[in-house]
């Protein structure tokens, strides 16, 4: 990694930059991660798709995704303590392993938060049909429009809106759960059979490479404990409460989405009802139309809320690009402006508008560049956290993870793997936007590195990075690397 920031990501930082409001604790945040995870609708919109390939091995492949998001999730607690910034993942990659690093994290990241909202979005009408029939695309970029004038308002006032929901969606969650467990036809020991329904009433066997091609998209399933970082400048003692934000999330969103794979896959009728992975078909034929009505609203509201946090939360990153001087002056200025409720609400809009637009593009590709673009960024993170502790970073206060530095080590060999095993078309895709982002940076960025692409921290973060602490007064929960790995 080259042309790495040669100082504090404080020394560097542009003169009076914009500063987000400090509004939400742990609770407030967890609930809002929560939400962009969205274990709900992610179980009825993403799941299925794994049904379809997996089958009876689905219930495994998302365990094993939610182990992998454990090193994943103490890197994103270790470094989102150490670097409390809305730019997320680039600004954690920038500060540790160069600029030009911290670029492509920033274009990764990008590519997420502008496709999964719509990915997202445009499952609403299939939960919307027992009440009324509504076109999947048109329904998406509807629920884009509707996320986009609520993400404009205040956080505090977006936490409750999405905690209500949230409350919904694990509700229809759990009653999933409870009618498998209730209705179940086979055995435990079915999770370890390995079947996929095949053409013609066969049976197909599920191979080990098939699970790990699948992980891609389970992870995908679990992804949005980042959130935590992206809202980082927006949380009370960020130092403190983003550990305990990811963690906390991370471990509730698997539960959520993990136990109603399970009940599902001991429950549905026959292998093809599995196979195809119509969870609504199989809610009614273990219940009755009231519940599955009441099961799919509950999941249309869901995808409503995660459309809400993911616009929050992608236009924090559009926001702190804006600030850290990544694109030409005009087009930082207007990102970077802030409306009456305190929401960066020109990036809101350039966030949820085009994603509108992306409701209307194939699924399937969506899908793909997704999962690579994912893998990518955990990537690029586990190689940043293993720069952490060098320099100065490695005295700052911070979470820090166990078993460093055989976690990150460990999480690189396997997401490296993982990732080789994509489709070549969509490696094709992700890898042509990234050349075109390489690009960018160097005829524009890179030639302009003094007004250019200056990452930065909140104010109020600097400033307590330069406050004296007692050496004998350590605070609880947050260590210096050479007093401990952990705390």
């Amino acid at each position: 990694m080259t042309d790495t920031l040669p100082k504090s990501v404080a020394d560097t930082a542009p003169a009076q930059a914009p500063g987000l409001k400090r509004s939400i604790g742990v609770v407030g945040g967890t609930l809002l991660t929560l939400s962009c995870v969205t274990p709900a609708s992610t179980l009825f919109v993403i799941v299925p798709d794994l049904f379809s390939s997996l089958g009876t091995a689905t219930a495994l492949c998302i365990a094993i995704g939610a182990l992998l998001c454990i090193p994943v999730a103490f890197c994103y607690s270790e470094l989102g303590t150490l670097i409390p910034s809305a730019g997320g993942e680039y600004a954690i990659v920038s500060t540790l392993a160069g600029r030009l690093a911290g670029w492509l994290a920033f274009v990764m990241s990008l590519l997420v938060v502008m496709i999964v909202p719509p990915v997202i979005a445009m499952g609403t009408a299939d939960y919307l049909a027992p009440v009324v029939h509504l076109d999947p695309s048109w329904t998406g970029a509807g629920v884009m429009l509707a996320a986009t004038l609520a993400g404009l308002l205040d956080l505090r006032a977006n936490a409750w809106i999405t905690g209500i929901f949230l409350v919904l969606e694990v509700v229809a969650a759990g009653v999933v759960a409870l009618l498998g467990f209730t209705h179940a036809h086979r055995g435990a020991s079915s999770l370890g059979s390995m079947q996929v329904a095949g053409e013609h009433a066969h049976v197909n066997p599920v191979t080990a490479m098939m699970v790990l091609s699948g992980l891609a998209i389970a992870l995908f399933a679990t992804q949005g404990f980042s959130t935590a970082v992206y809202l980082s400048e927006e949380l009370e003692n960020p130092r403190r409460n983003v550990a305990r934000t990811v963690l906390a999330t991370l471990a509730i969103s698997s539960v959520v989405i993990l136990v109603p794979v399970v009940a599902i896959t001991l429950g549905a009728g026959d292998l093809n009802a599995l196979t195809g992975g119509d969870i609504s078909s199989m809610v009614i034929a273990w219940s009755n139309s009231a519940v599955g009505t009441f099961v799919s609203l509950c999941v249309a509201l869901a995808i409503i809320n995660a459309g809400i946090v993911m616009v929050i939360q992608n236009s924090r990153v559009l926001f702190a690009s804006a600030r850290d001087k990544a694109w030409p002056s005009p087009v930082n200025n207007a990102l970077a402006k802030l409306g009456r409720f305190g929401s960066p609400w020109v990036a809101t809009l350039v966030v949820g508008v085009p994603g509108a637009f992306l409701c209307f593009v194939n699924l399937d590709t969506l899908y793909g560049v997704t999962g690579v673009a994912v893998t990518g960024l955990y990537l690029l993170v586990a190689i940043a956290s293993l720069l952490s502790r060098r320099g100065a970073h490695g005295g700052k206060r911070a979470w820090r993870m166990p078993l460093w530095p055989a976690m990150p080590i460990l999480l690189i060999a396997v997401l490296v793997y993982v990732l080789v095993e994509q489709d070549l078309s969509y490696l094709l895709w992700t890898g042509g936007i990234t050349a075109v982002a390489t690009l960018y940076w160097a005829f524009y960025l890179r030639p302009r590195r003094e007004t250019r692409w200056l990452v930065s921290l909140p104010e109020d973060v600097r400033l307590a990075e330069e406050a004296p602490v007692a050496v004998d007064a350590p605070v609880a929960g947050l260590t210096p690397v050479a007093e401990g790995a952990q705390a």
